[in-house]
């Protein structure tokens, strides 16, 4: 039987999932097929083919790589960093053995085609892991190489599947007789994101967004961060783009394998008094919850994108301002509307 050729979206239903399928839909010739456990908005299953499922259901799996000849994977699916604190041991399924699953697939299509199937995983500033404000202080802008010292499940979960993806891509079976065939692994770590058109749902660095969604509905808001919290932030229609841009970028162009991406930086303060001039009624006070003030402690202030802007030509469409005044607060006003 002739395997169907596709772009396989894991974690679909999710902020970047969603994104990505309209993005795709109007840019790829190639047809879509996502998966996720949950359903995907109606308007957009005439852009794609859903499979509800589980990324753990392994006979699924091999049922999608018996109809199906995946030219680039966007693997999307994972539980996000407070709902791992809470699960460890679901996180480390859903987050690790998932992607292992997928890594494997993906390695075996690329042998059997005899050309790589490109893989592409969004991965965190969780991955970092800072172990005093001081030193965040000291090195506010972070390199990919410095401080890879996760203290969160989903941190170590993110910085364990990089490393299992340039395996696969440079050394996966290297002691056999025959060179295989390896997929073509790229990564990206995200500052937090924020998207108008989806709700937060279990990420540390969400007390941005959930202001945000709150404020334009009416509803106070309790921030879990002190103030004074730092951490960089990107408009979700630059999270896309960057995944865009590197899945097209030539192989040869690329320096290393895991990216840091980024927009702006803003402090909790900072972020509460852009939501209040969009919606002056907003009520936002400050109620830090210190197991999680920690680790937005030990996530840098700022991620060092140089290495992305030089190798592919990086550059966020949306800074602060305009992130706030022509993506956000439009949108978040329309949809509470």
């Amino acid at each position: 039987m002739m395997r169907k050729k596709a772009i396989l979206i894991t974690g679909a239903s999710g902020e970047i999932g969603q994104a990505l399928i309209n993005s795709l839909a109007q840019t790829s010739s190639l047809p879509l097929l996502t998966l996720d456990l949950h359903a995907i908005p109606p308007e957009l299953l005439r852009l794609c083919t859903h499979m509800s499922g589980d990324i753990l259901d392994h006979k699924l799996l091999a049922r999608l790589v018996t109809e199906y000849d995946f030219e680039m994977i966007f693997h999307l699916a994972a539980l996000l960093s407070t709902r791992s604190e809470f699960s460890p041991e679901l996180a480390h399924q859903v987050n690790v053995d998932g992607t292992l699953a997928l890594f494997q697939v993906a390695a075996e299509q690329s042998q059997r085609r005899g050309k790589p199937v490109s893989f592409i995983f969004p991965s965190s500033i969780a991955a970092y892991g800072l172990p005093t404000l001081a030193m965040k202080a000291r090195d506010r802008r972070v390199k990919e190489w410095q401080w890879n010292n996760p203290t969160t499940m989903y941190g170590c979960n993110k910085l364990y599947c990089e490393q299992l993806g340039i395996y696969y891509s440079k050394h996966y079976q290297q002691l056999s007789a025959s060179k295989p065939v390896m997929l073509d692994f790229r990564s990206l770590r995200f500052p937090g994101l924020i998207s108008a058109y989806t709700v937060p749902s279990g990420g540390t660095t969400d007390y941005g967004p959930e202001m945000l969604h709150a404020a334009a509905q009416g509803r106070p808001y309790a921030c879990f961060v002190r103030e004074d919290s730092e951490l960089p932030f990107m408009a979700m229609p630059d999270a896309v783009t960057a995944l865009l841009q590197l899945a097209a970028a030539p192989a040869e162009s690329l320096s290393r394998s895991v990216y840091n991406v980024t927009s702006f930086t803003l402090s909790a303060a900072d972020f509460r008094d852009q939501v209040m001039g969009a919606f002056p009624e907003a009520e936002v006070t400050f109620e830090p919850d210190w197991q999680r003030q920690g680790i937005v402690d030990s996530w840098p202030a700022e991620l060092d994108d140089t290495a992305a802007r030089q190798d592919w030509g990086w550059a966020p469409a949306y800074g602060l301002q305009r992130a706030f005044d022509e993506y956000l607060v439009p949108n978040i006003h329309e949809r509470y509307q």
